[in-house]
C-alpha cells in the first residue's frame, strides 16, 4: 500500500483494526520512523541538520524558522504537519497516526505528549485503535509535561500550562491548566496586567 493511500484511509476511516492490512502497513511506516528518530537522537546535529532529519521523519520540508531540541520521538511521523517558525523542546513524543497539525508560531515545551490514538475498551480487542486528530492552531504555547489527548484542538494564541492534561478543545486566546485541564483565564487578562 502506498503512503498516500495509507494516510487517506487512516484519516478517513479513523480506525486501525487489530491485525488488519491497514494496521500492518501502519506498523511498517512506524518502524521506519522509529529508526529515523533513533538515528537523529543518537547523533550530534546543527539546527539545520535537525531540520533536515525532522523533514525526513514527517515527509515535509520544514522552514528555516523551525527549531527543535533533541531527543524527539514519533510513533508514525508521516501524519504530522508543522507550520512556520515552530519550536519543539526536548523530550517530546508525538503519536500521530490520527494526524497532528501544528500551526505557525507554536511553541511546544519539554516532554510534551501529543496522542491521537485510543484503544478499544474490550480486553480481547485492545489492539484495535481509534484515531482522532490533534490541532494546535497558530501561536499555541504548550507548557512542559503537558499531554494533549485525541480529538483536541488548541485555539489560536492559547496557552496550556505545564503538566496539564487536555481532554477537550481549548478556545482561542485562553489559558488552561490542571488535570483535566480547565480554563484558568483569558489571554487578554494576562496581557493587560
Amino acid at each position: 500500500m502506498e503512503l498516500t493511500e495509507l494516510l487517506s484511509r487512516m484519516n478517513d476511516e479513523k480506525l486501525l483494526p487489530a491485525g488488519s492490512e491497514i494496521n500492518q502497513e501502519m506498523n511498517k511506516v512506524s518502524m521506519q520512523t522509529r529508526q529515523l528518530c533513533a538515528a537523529m537522537n543518537n547523533g550530534v546535529f546543527t539546527d539545520e541538520e535537525v531540520r533536515v532529519e525532522m523533514s525526513k521523519i514527517i515527509g515535509q520540508v520544514l522552514d528555516e524558522g523551525f527549531k527543535m531540541f533533541l531527543p524527539f520521538t514519533s510513533d508514525f511521523g508521516k501524519n504530522t504537519s508543522i507550520g512556520k517558525n515552530v519550536f519543539i523542546n526536548s523530550g517530546c513524543r508525538f503519536q500521530d497516526q490520527g494526524r497532528i497539525s501544528i500551526g505557525d508560531g507554536s511553541l511546544i515545551g519539554h516532554n510534551v505528549v501529543i496522542a491521537t490514538i485510543n484503544h478499544d475498551f474490550a480486553p480481547d480487542n485492545r489492539g484495535t485503535m481509534y484515531l482522532k486528530p490533534v490541532t494546535l492552531e497558530r501561536n499555541s504555547w504548550i507548557g512542559s509535561n503537558a499531554t494533549i489527548l485525541p480529538g483536541v484542538t488548541i485555539g489560536e494564541n492559547s496557552v496550556v500550562a505545564a503538566g496539564a492534561v487536555v481532554t477537550k478543545d481549548v478556545p482561542e486566546n485562553t489559558i488552561v491548566g490542571g488535570n483535566p485541564a480547565k480554563i484558568l483565564s483569558s489571554l487578554e487578562d494576562k496581557i493587560n496586567r
